[in-house]
This record gives structure tokens, C-alpha cells and sequence, in this order.
């Protein structure tokens, strides 16, 4: 999904792409894009702010019950006595969903780093993706089940010859910039993630309290900035601490075109200095030079990259992934 594309042709994506997750959300996008009043509704928010999960997330917020009928969701948007909207225009969609470190830690696990490593997210919200060694991962292969890690498991079915590990990354440092980071000692902050997290999915939300309170127990050290700026000082202000790894997760999306270019460009120039390894785990579209060094990705998956070179599709939430031959 393009936030920045057609609403129509956002929310029918949307449904498409939630409908094996939340038949609530699935059933809500496709009722918006065949719903012009609604449609001329969203039309007035800012390029980037009518996007699904934000508008469905404001509303929920704001008292629509989910699962519930259209037209509860219907009349609250096309009613709103601005609260929806304000929420719309001040909150972001910084979902920091953690299942998808099943999906990241083989990726790290391909850079053949054997000492701790610093670990930088673009765009990590409240970091709570910077905490791979604090999992332990069940990987379903054809050939069975694949164990790492001591803590709390993250399950991910896995398709083709993924470099699973036999343990988690070990991490020195763990930071990030963002423009908006959250603090995870933020009680509204964090209600507002968990209204994030799709209404049928009780099993995420309550994996997301455990992900804030491992945050909190030693939190990231996040910075506010804008990545395209920030990024390269960053990078050697992290190095001291070891090898550095930097990963982001459905994050490039939020920007524009040209600035996704500028942003591969960066990434590209820090890998070929050596100042850093990229793992990258956005959508297809997102990043089209990634993405054009690999198969298809399937319908609403992710394409995973290692220093710009697609290794896998994977669930946007990290419950599975298809590792490349």
C-alpha cells in the first residue's frame, strides 16, 4: 500500500492485505473505497494522514468499536466533531511491531558478524524492535522446528534455505533517530501503540505490553531528527560501540519518491564506505532497486534486503517468510 497513492486504491490494498488478519479492518477498507462520501471526507486530510490503519486507529481511539459494523466507523468519520480529526493530524502510525525480529534476526544473521554489534533503527518509534537478544525464536522449516534464543519465543514460518541462527544477535549498543520518538515510560504514548495493533489480534497486543516492558527495563537511546540528515553522524557515533547494523522496518514508506532515492543512495554510499551494514524490510514498491535484485515478492509481502540485495518476502508482521535460493 502507497500512502501517498489513490484513497481508493489505498484502502482496496488495505483490505485486500488485512483480510487474512482482521476481518473487521478487511471488511472496513473495503467498504471505504467504494464509499464516496467517506472517500470525499478523507480527501481533505493531509497527503500521507488518510491512510487505513491511522484514520481506523483514530476512530478506535475515539470510542468506534472494532470489531464492529461499517457503519459505526461510517458515522463517526462523516460525523466527527473534530477530536478524529485532530488525532489524525497529531499521532502517526509507529505500529513497532516486534513479532517481525523473526523475520530481521536471520537477515542479521547473514552478516557474519561474531561480536556485539550496534544496532541503529530508522524510524523506531519506541524502539522496541532494538531488543532481538531478548527473544527467543521458533522457526517452523520443512524441516521442523528451529529453536534460539531464552526469553519469550516469536514463532515465523519459514519457506526456503534461511540462515536461521542457533542464537540471537548479541547487541553493545542499540539506538535509532526518528522524528517522533516515543518514550516507552509514556503511559498515552503506549496506549496509543497498543490501539495500533488490529482488534482481533489479542495475542499481538498482549506481546506488545511484554516488548514495553523489556524496553523499559533498559531503554534505547532514541534520537529526534530527520533520518536523511541525522543518519551518517549516527552511524560513526554508534560505531564505537561495535560493528553497526542499520535496519528499518515498513518505515521508507512514509516518505516521498525522491526522498526514498536519497535515502537508498545514503544507505548504499555508508555500505560501500564500510561504516555499516542495511537491512532493510519494506514494501515492494518502497525501495524498487532492492526489490528489483529479487523475485516477485506475493501479494501484501515485504521484501527483505541485506546491504541492498533482496533476500526474502516476508509477513508485515513477521509470522512468515520465504528466504530466496
Amino acid at each position: 500500500m502507497d500512502v501517498y497513492g489513490e484513497l481508493v486504491d489505498q484502502y482496496a490494498d488495505f483490505g485486500r492485505y488485512a483480510v487474512a488478519d482482521s476481518a473487521c479492518f478487511a471488511a472496513w477498507a473495503a467498504a471505504v473505497a467504494e464509499d464516496p462520501d467517506l472517500l470525499a471526507w478523507l480527501s481533505t486530510l493531509p497527503a500521507g494522514k488518510a491512510q487505513p490503519n491511522l484514520v481506523f486507529a483514530a476512530a478506535r481511539w475515539h470510542g468506534v468499536p472494532a470489531p464492529g459494523p461499517y457503519d459505526g466507523l461510517r458515522d463517526a468519520l462523516l460525523g466527527d466533531d473534530g477530536r478524529i480529526r485532530a488525532t489524525i493530524l497529531a499521532r502517526r502510525t509507529q505500529t513497532n511491531e516486534v513479532g517481525r525480529l523473526a523475520t530481521l534476526v536471520p537477515a542479521f544473521a547473514t552478516l557474519g558478524i561474531d561480536e556485539p554489534v550496534a544496532l541503529l533503527e530508522v524510524g523506531p518509534s519506541a524502539g522496541l524492535v532494538l531488543y532481538p537478544d531478548r527473544w527467543s525464536y521458533a522457526w517452523e522449516t520443512d524441516a521442523g522446528v528451529v529453536r534460539a534464543g531464552d526469553g519469550r519465543s516469536l514463532s515465523c514460518r519459514v519457506r526456503g534455505p534461511a540462515p536461521v541462527p542457533a542464537d540471537p544477535p548479541r547487541v553493545a549498543w542499540r539506538g535509532g533517530v526518528d522524528l517522533n520518538p516515543l518514550d516507552v515510560t509514556d503511559a498515552d504514548a503506549m496506549a496509543w501503540l497498543s490501539t495500533l495493533v488490529w482488534p482481533e489480534q489479542d495475542a499481538r497486543r498482549e506481546q506488545l505490553g511484554h516488548a514495553i516492558e523489556v524496553a523499559r527495563a533498559e531503554p534505547p537511546d532514541l534520537r529526534r531528527g530527520d533520518l536523511l540528515t541525522e543518519l551518517p553522524a549516527l552511524v560513526a557515533e554508534a560505531a564505537s560501540y561495535g560493528p553497526v547494523v542499520v535496519f528499518h522496518t515498513a518505515v521508507i514508506a512514509y516518505l516521498t519518491d525522491p526522498d526514498r532515492e536519497r535515502f537508498h543512495d545514503l544507505m548504499a554510499g555508508l555500505v560501500a564506505a564500510g561504516a555499516c551494514h542495511w537491512v532493510s524490510n519494506e514494501g515492494p514498491r518502497v525501495l524498487p532497486r532492492v526489490t528489483a535484485t529479487g523475485p516477485a515478492a506475493p501479494e501484501g509481502r515485504f521484501v527483505l534486503g541485506v546491504d541492498g540485495q533482496a533476500v526474502a518476502s516476508t509477513h508485515g508482521h513477521g509470522t512468515a517468510m520465504t528466504w530466496h535460493p
